[in-house]
């Protein structure tokens, strides 16, 4: 059996019919991990835990249970209990959790085996995942499940990698700014940046409790409705019918396209409007500039506070000054120790201001006017989403400067407005790009609380877009 084409869907049928093991499945996901060392996906691999429970599933497991005997996996800012939880920073190396994550225990409960955790940009703060604390391959960095040289973009790096490389078929990730979606888009897989408050963050390492959220990522969007399902409850989705669905297209975000994913969004526009979505050109005056009023203001105040009620729950004795004195990647060492914890932010002039006027004003006026632009803007053109590229180009070299404030801004472009309006967006892989080989997503950004309805969209388009070819081993 070729277990690495198979979807979540596909696995928990073929469990449920008992058309194969747990423990079958199980070990091909552990032996495909290991086998992919070089793309540093994890930084904990649970053989024995995992192995374990799928026997376990096996020999008396709930068949009725919509993820029963499933491998997947999770990011490492997310507790699992038993299991070190890195935040991908060497301070947290040997924080071992008692309690899994409340996302983790729906999960485990709807019958999910975790064969590991995921690594990630460190702390979460960046989106090429080029980290210096962990490696399993010869080279730092979360490498492209397409293109060893590549980043596999970030935060979720490692989950995105996984998926990518056909290790499993999901997992979960978290999304401040773009990091679901970022590495979904760059190693061709699906994902949901819930609208904030979908999903509970307790027991997830945290930069902004404004803007954060777990999110899941999978093979497909029906696999990810799937993980939805199962984290926030509701009913099994069917596709939407396509006839009725209008989406509006906002010009400001088709800015700093390479050709290959210029090319591949407008032939998704094109494949969408042949099945019957009604595509409008849309207005969305401010937009970028009432983002950058709101991002980086709340990111960066919140997470001093944020990481230090954090850092008590774990119990570690931690201070916030002692984990960033041990921050391995200069990115995030420079931010934290510029930044985060003087609570200082660049002022009109450049020159470093105290932050906390600058955060109150985002919080108070930018934000609900970035909010009421996106209300505004899906009622007055009747739309169920905006679509857009998830990332402006393609995975770029894995390398220190793929963590650049230049890169940085540069592929959460179009990700993160919709972030810091707190509405939801699913990322589908829509082709590998003509030249370069490598996946592009197609981003959809719908209305706060539409997650079903944008989900039920996703699966009617993926329908229509077909899945990626798998990489070349």
């Amino acid at each position: 059996m070729d277990f690495d084409q198979l979807t979540l869907t596909e696995a928990a049928a073929g469990l449920a019919a008992g058309t194969f093991t747990s423990t079958a499945l199980t070990r091909e996901a552990l032996a495909r991990a290991k086998a992919n060392a070089e793309l540093n996906a994890f930084v904990t691999l649970d053989e024995a835990g995992a192995l374990k429970a799928a026997a376990a599933f096996d020999a008396a497991g709930d068949k009725t249970k919509p993820l029963g005997g499933v491998p997947i996996v999770i990011k490492d800012n997310i507790e699992v209990a038993g299991l070190p939880c890195s935040a991908g920073t060497p301070a947290l190396k040997d924080y071992l959790p008692k309690t899994d994550a409340p996302v983790v225990t729906k999960l485990r409960d709807a019958g999910a085996v975790i064969i590991g955790k995921t690594s990630m940009h460190e702390l979460a703060f960046g989106i090429s995942g080029y980290n210096t604390a962990f490696k399993t391959g010869a080279e730092y960095g979360v490498r492209n499940a397409y293109d060893r040289t590549l980043i596999a973009g970030g935060s979720s790096s490692g989950t995105g990698a996984a998926i990518g490389a056909r290790i499993v078929a999901g997992g979960l990730g978290t999304d401040t700014g773009g990091s679901v979606r970022v590495p979904a888009a760059l190693n061709g897989c699906a994902s949901l940046r819930p609208t904030v408050g979908r999903y509970p963050q307790d027991g997830i390492a945290p930069i902004s409790h404004t803007r954060d959220t777990a999110g899941p990522m999978a093979a497909t969007i029906a696999d990810v409705a799937l993980l939805d399902r199962v984290i926030a409850g509701g009913d099994a989705l069917a596709p939407a019918d396509l006839k009725q669905v209008r989406v509006g297209i906002v010009q400001a975000m088709l800015a700093n396209l390479d050709a290959d994913t210029e090319a591949a969004f407008h032939a998704a526009v094109a494949q969408m409007t042949a099945q019957g979505v009604t595509v409008v050109e849309i207005e969305m005056p401010q937009l970028a500039e009432l983002d950058a009023q709101v991002s980086f203001p709340v990111a960066l105040y919140e997470a001093c506070d944020d990481l230090v009620a954090y850092l008590r729950h774990t119990g570690t004795g931690l201070s916030i000054a002692a984990l960033a004195e041990q921050i391995a990647s200069a990115d995030v060492k420079g931010t934290y120790d510029g930044l985060v914890i003087p609570r200082k932010l660049p002022g009109p002039d450049g020159t470093l201001v105290d932050a906390k006027p600058i955060y109150d004003a985002a919080i108070e006026i930018a934000r609900p006017a970035l909010q009421a632009l996106y209300a505004r803007s899906f009622a007055d053109n009747q739309l169920d989403a905006i679509a857009f590229p998830t990332t402006p180009r393609v995975a770029i070299p894995s390398n220190p400067e793929s963590s650049s404030l230049e890169n940085f801004g540069l592929f959460i472009q179009n990700t993160d407005p919709g972030s810091n309006a707190g509405i939801p967006g699913i990322q589908i892989p829509i082709a590998l790009g003509a030249s370069s080989r490598l996946p592009i997503g197609l981003e959809l950004d719908g209305p706060a609380g539409s997650d079903p309805r944008l989900l039920a969209i996703g699966m009617a388009l993926e329908a229509a877009f077909g899945r990626l070819p798998p990489p070349a081993r």
